[in-house]
């Protein structure tokens, strides 16, 4: 098949949409399918030519320096200018300018349209708005995601929680719950005593590790305080945050005020390959506390390195861990989540048992198993899309996508 994704954010923005979509993209490519993506150019993005990918100009969005908003009118020249391209799909991955370009896109190619719910909007948007009472955001995300959903024929979902939130919005798009993988085979290697030679962290002191976009919906200040207390019993404990974001400056000033400056190194960004890997395996224990995730890639890549997990147990999160199988799940409390950290710096014996099972768990999610599945969802929509063809063609004047 010939699928033609659109959105509104990737590489060289580093996030878990810009993750799943590379993810997919190359695993599909491997089953043998085309996948040409739609995506924003970036001042930053090297001049290397990148393959069936065509970048859209674009500009700054307002209180989100990190993200790029396609121009209108050059997404509108897209189809002439892709040419006949023959595609049997389009895939909406975000719910911006790339959400109505695609819906468009697909009516005119006259192929259905399928979109991801990345995103847990009604947690989300009031971080970027914060001059907007929280009851408004959160309406207003239910709204604009039931008004999308019920455009596209069909809805990829990451997780149970994140298709009853929907269908609760009152989506009655046809949903299928997928969640991203993760290349295992990529997973291997990676040097943590090279990396604690890079940050002077002698190879006997405790690290823990968050590794994610420094966001506010993130709830990294809950593991900055939590570690507070962790640290009353292992005082020679680190704390680790590779991302960047729009709350690091917040996150560095908590961590003054909590006089943790000597305790919390901030690496940022780390490249995939080595660098982040090297990471993982540096580190004692991976920590996350983020309550509005939809799947949570970072937790099945911290798993996949053997490294014991620590986290709140909601939202998408509920889909990956399960207590006891390479990860222990703590309540949203500062210090019974310390406590759970603490018990697995207290033991080696349990540390080496989660390790074990965190490997097992993870093949789970293997990324090419989960593409092919996504392939047999394309093609029952595309199948099913065109023998209800005729009646979609001749009903022009409809503003949405027929439903499957």
């Amino acid at each position: 098949m010939r699928i033609l994704y659109v959105s509104d954010v990737y590489f060289p923005r580093v996030n878990g949409v810009s993750t799943s979509i590379h993810t997919f993209r190359r695993e599909l490519h491997a089953l043998g399918h085309d996948i040409v993506l739609v995506a924003p150019a970036y001042p930053e993005l090297s001049a290397v030519e990148e393959t069936d990918i065509v970048r859209i100009e674009s500009r700054a969005v307002p209180f989100d320096p990190e993200d790029r908003l396609m121009g209108t009118r050059a997404l509108r020249r897209l189809p002439a200018a892709m040419g006949p391209r023959g595609f049997d799909l389009v895939h909406v991955q975000t719910p911006f300018a790339a959400h109505y370009a695609g819906v468009r896109m697909a009516r005119e190619l006259n192929v259905p349209c399928v979109a991801t719910y990345h995103t847990f909007f009604e947690e989300y948007l009031h971080h970027y708005i914060p001059f907007a009472p929280r009851v408004l955001t959160r309406a207003a995300a239910r709204t604009i995601s039931r008004r999308q959903g019920n455009q596209v024929d069909a809805l990829v979902v990451p997780s149970r929680a994140m298709l009853t939130a929907l269908t609760a919005y009152g989506v009655s798009s046809r949903m299928m719950i997928l969640p991203t993988g993760i290349p295992l085979t990529e997973q291997t290697g990676g040097d943590g005593h090279d990396f604690r030679r890079r940050y002077g962290i002698p190879p006997d002191r405790p690290l823990l590790l968050h590794v994610g976009r420094a966001a506010f919906e993130k709830n990294i200040d809950f593991l900055l305080k939590m570690f507070v207390r962790v640290r009353e019993r292992h005082p020679r404990a680190l704390l680790a945050i590779a991302g960047e974001g729009p709350a690091l400056p917040h996150l560095k000033r908590l961590t003054r005020r909590l006089k943790l400056d000597a305790h919390v190194y901030f690496v940022g960004y780390l490249e995939r390959i080595r660098a982040l890997l090297d990471c993982y395996r540096a580190a004692d224990l991976f920590v996350f506390a983020s309550r509005t995730e939809t799947q949570g890639l970072v937790l099945l890549e911290a798993m996949a390195q053997g490294l014991p997990v620590v986290a709140l147990a909601e939202m998408g999160t509920l889909d990956i861990l399960e207590d006891g199988q390479g990860a222990l799940i703590a309540p949203p409390a500062e210090q019974d989540f310390a406590a759970q950290v603490c018990r697995i710096l207290d033991s080696p014996a349990l540390r080496k048992q989660l390790a074990a099972s965190a490997l097992a768990h993870v093949r789970h999610w293997e990324a090419r198993e989960l593409a092919q599945r996504l392939a047999e969802f394309y093609a029952v929509i595309a199948s099913e899309y065109a023998h209800l063809r005729p009646d979609r063609a001749s009903s022009a004047s409809g503003s949405a996508v027929a439903r499957v």
